[in-house]
């Protein structure tokens, strides 16, 4: 599950910390934050609310449990992108799309347990922390609350569920055991094999070298 760092990825990891950080000193993952399906709590993210979450979850804090400690602090992200899945669509009806972060921490000897459980699958389920601006019914579009439609209803024939809309803050992502969306967590990433990756790095220092002169 360990993402290939790149050197945009470090670029962008560096604009986070305070000192220039390397490839060894990082550990990389990549996680599944949320998408535009109903959820368990019967809500959804429209995909225009995922692409301004996508905006505001850059630079957050991973945390346990959606618990607001400093203490808790085990990672960061450092990049965001929404991420298309052709030829799938929700319950909404809509095409399918979910929101990816790719995430950092810095090796230390107090969380290689942490990196142990990412890497072996047990630590996986993710939960977002956020806020939004208004939140609509599915069935009339009303704001939620102000009309007799109940949220995990069903009227004619059509399930009730709030769009989540206008994201105005992105607090934080957690891991937890149980995430209201049931695909949220830690993906799996494709992996270059390191040869061709060295060679790609030593193409660039080459094409570096060659515009100097």
């Amino acid at each position: 599950m360990k993402a290939l760092v790149t050197e945009e990825d470090l670029e962008a990891i560096n604009t986070l910390a305070r000192s220039e950080l390397t490839e060894e000193q990082i550990y990389t993952f990549a996680v599944r934050l949320c998408d535009n399906e109903v959820d368990r709590d019967f809500e959804r993210f429209p995909r225009a609310s995922l692409e301004a979450l996508a905006k505001l979850f850059v630079g957050k804090s991973g945390i346990f449990d959606h618990v607001w400690s400093a203490q808790g602090q085990a990672a960061r992200l450092y990049k965001t992108e929404v991420v298309e899945e052709p030829g799938q669509t929700t319950g909404a009806g809509d095409p399918a799309c979910w929101l990816k972060g790719y995430a950092y921490m810095v090796r230390t000897e107090a969380n290689q347990d942490l990196i142990a459980e990412i890497e072996g699958g047990i630590k996986k389920e993710i939960s977002v922390g956020c806020a939004v601006n208004r939140s609509t019914c599915s069935i009339c579009g009303s704001i939620a609350g102000s009309c007799g439609h109940r949220r995990g209803q069903t009227y004619d024939g059509r399930l009730c569920f709030f769009n989540l809309e206008e994201p105005s803050d992105a607090y934080e992502w957690s891991f937890v055991a149980v995430p209201a969306q049931r695909k949220a967590g830690v993906v799996k990433t494709m992996k270059q094999p390191a040869q061709t990756e060295r060679i790609r790095r030593a193409k660039a220092r080459l094409e570096l070298e060659r515009a100097r002169f």
